[in-house]
């Protein structure tokens, strides 16, 4: 049976974070008995917490942290922007120095908040690390550039191939004139189109797999709620500009991290010969397939998603590296260089 809540029937301690100019909302879900992990989870694009709230519900030995990413749901966005998407501002938030030094609503932008949050909360390195779709790049592109900070990594529906190559590519392009048309018309206008529930729904059906009426209904109702959560049109343009660039597969070979990878069988947006090939790429990976779903599966399939990620957490992985060479950064061989 589906929740009638939207939201995880668990009881969460909200937190505000300032990250370059952004007040991050952010949850914490506190296992409901002995606690068995921290997770730190990223959403992803066009969503917001909301959207993992069936894997929070099944995950309840493990307490867990969502953030609103910058510019999505009740978070502002970065660059000194400290009024929230209800337009109230916030008297006690940092002023940023200059707008021009926040970073940008992307892969690299919303790594910045993890780094935050996970100083800020003091997350040790045990904490497991867990995306979603788009937030499976941002998770998998901070641990790249950031080895031994989360001892794990989950990635549910990764995103495995460029949007632009394949067959999503005329969808892609198709969703990128959306985009950009919501950007450029005149504000009334843009903002309808945006928000427009006609358009969310057809996404929906889209990527609905699922025949139980009580499913799609729920689906329906999360994107009706939730994918108009932006807070600009810029800003959404922005992320979805960095969510067809950037794939998983690009940083996959950089870590040496034991990671889950959770495929559905029909997903649009990377087939399961193409995550099998991204599965190879890392060190110390693990696939496994979900059947009768597509990109939906942190709704259509939570249980099933949360039991496997509970028995992958629950191994040891006595793996061991395959010796591949960890690609560095610019700014990383220049700092081991003195």
């Amino acid at each position: 049976m589906l929740p009638t809540s939207p939201h995880s029937s668990r009881r969460a301690l909200k937190s505000i974070h300032h990250v370059h100019g952004s007040r991050v909302s952010t949850w914490t879900y506190p296992a409901l008995g002995p606690c068995r992990g921290v997770i730190l989870a990223v959403h992803g694009f066009r969503g917001d917490h909301h959207g993992l709230a069936r894997i929070i519900d099944q995950l309840s030995d493990f307490a867990i942290i969502v953030p609103d990413l910058p510019g999505f749901g009740a978070s502002t966005p970065f660059a000194g922007d400290s009024t929230p998407a209800s337009g109230v501002s916030d008297p006690g938030a940092p002023v940023a120095a200059s707008s021009a030094a926040a970073p940008s609503h992307d892969v690299a932008g919303y790594g910045e908040v993890i780094g935050a949050l996970r100083e800020e909360l003091g997350l040790g390195p045990d904490t497991i690390l867990l995306g979603h779709s788009f937030g499976t790049i941002v998770a998998a592109t901070f641990l790249a550039r950031h080895p031994g900070t989360f001892a794990r990594l989950v990635l549910i529906n990764p995103i495995c191939e460029p949007a632009l190559e394949g067959s999503q590519a005329a969808m892609s392009r198709a969703a990128g004139a959306y985009y950009a048309a919501g950007e450029k018309l005149p504000a009334p206008l843009g903002e309808a189109l945006l928000r427009s529930r006609f358009i969310t729904d057809v996404m929906s059906l889209a990527m609905l797999k699922s025949k139980d009426p009580a499913m799609r209904a729920y689906v329906l109702d999360q994107h009706r709620r939730y994918f108009s959560g932006f807070t600009s049109r810029a800003t959404l343009r922005e992320a979805y500009g960095a969510s067809i660039t950037a794939t998983v597969r690009d940083v996959a070979a950089r870590i040496n991290e034991p990671v889950l990878l959770v495929v559905g069988e029909h997903d649009e947006l990377g087939s399961v010969p193409a995550q099998r090939a991204l599965a190879r790429t890392f060190p110390r990976a693990l696939m496994r397939v979900i059947g009768d779903v597509g990109h939906l599966i942190h709704y259509e399939k939570a249980p099933e998603a949360a039991s496997l990620i509970e028995e992958f957490l629950a191994n040891e992985h006595p793996w061991v590296p395959r010796g591949m060479p960890r690609m560095l950064y610019p700014h990383q061989d220049q700092a081991n260089a003195q």
